[in-house]
């Protein structure tokens, strides 16, 4: 049996449930172990729809998620996943919206960015994946801009930024810096050895706060560095951990 899982557990407002999971307390075998939620990565698929389970039971719904490619489409989700198909998916998106009672969505990482997002009162949530490629295609204002169509107001959202690949270790070529950094100037960065290097977190605050999210935490966990989460390039072949939310409700 699975040991109790290990969630970065974050306060969004009264009523939502949100959190960053980690590679504990889940079922998933080497190189996926344990808690992986990502069911493209080769894992058995048996073994991710169980970890998702323990996540419902976590966050008190089952989640909602996508299937990921780094653009900026949103998914607006208005009822409950289903509990009996843990592995589907809403479609080719990188950010998701609950906007009915007690809806949870999620996204799925191993080094880009989780980003979750929530207005109690009006009863909105959001979880974003923001990548370098999605992060310049504006996924974060996208996903800002589906929450207040439903009726969010930007300087009542509150954000959390998850764990992810830091700026100190996410080496990348001069120029692809110098190609992000012209859209995202807070992304330039440089390695704690001293290459060119690209700051996604520092980048996503950014945006947040662009949008007018004035209220945006912060996870100082990196991926690369951390072995209790999971990182595509540190590990190569590894597991997905999330950001989950669930709307009041």
């Amino acid at each position: 049996m699975p040991g109790g899982l290990a969630v970065l557990a974050v306060d969004l407002g009264p009523g939502v449930r949100a959190g960053f999971t980690t590679r504990t307390g889940g079922v998933s075998r080497v190189p996926y172990d344990a808690l992986n939620l990502g069911a493209g990565v080769a894992d058995e698929p048996s073994d991710v729809a169980r970890n998702r389970g323990l996540v419902a039971g976590w966050v008190g719904a089952p989640v909602a998620f996508g299937t990921q490619v780094h653009g900026r489409a949103v998914a607006v989700v208005r009822t409950p996943a289903d509990a009996d198909d843990l592995l589907a998916s809403v479609g080719e998106v990188d950010a998701l919206v609950g906007a009915g009672p007690g809806v949870a969505v999620g996204v799925l990482v191993a080094d880009c960015v989780p980003v979750l997002l929530a207005d109690a009162e009006a009863g909105l949530v959001a979880a974003v994946h923001a990548g370098r490629r999605g992060l310049v295609a504006g996924v974060v204002e996208a996903a800002v801009d589906a929450l207040v169509a439903e009726g969010a107001q930007p300087d009542r959202l509150r954000a959390a930024v998850g764990p992810c690949i830091a700026g100190r270790s996410y080496e990348v070529p001069a120029d692809l810096r110098d190609e992000v950094a012209a859209a995202v100037p807070e992304t330039a960065a440089t390695t704690s050895w001293g290459t060119p290097a690209l700051d996604l977190p520092a980048g996503v605050a950014a945006v947040l706060r662009r949008t007018g999210v004035r209220d945006v935490a912060r996870a100082d966990r990196d991926t690369y560095t951390d072995a209790d989460l999971f990182s595509f390039r540190r590990d190569g072949t590894t597991g997905r951990f999330a950001g989950v939310v669930r709307a009041p409700g």
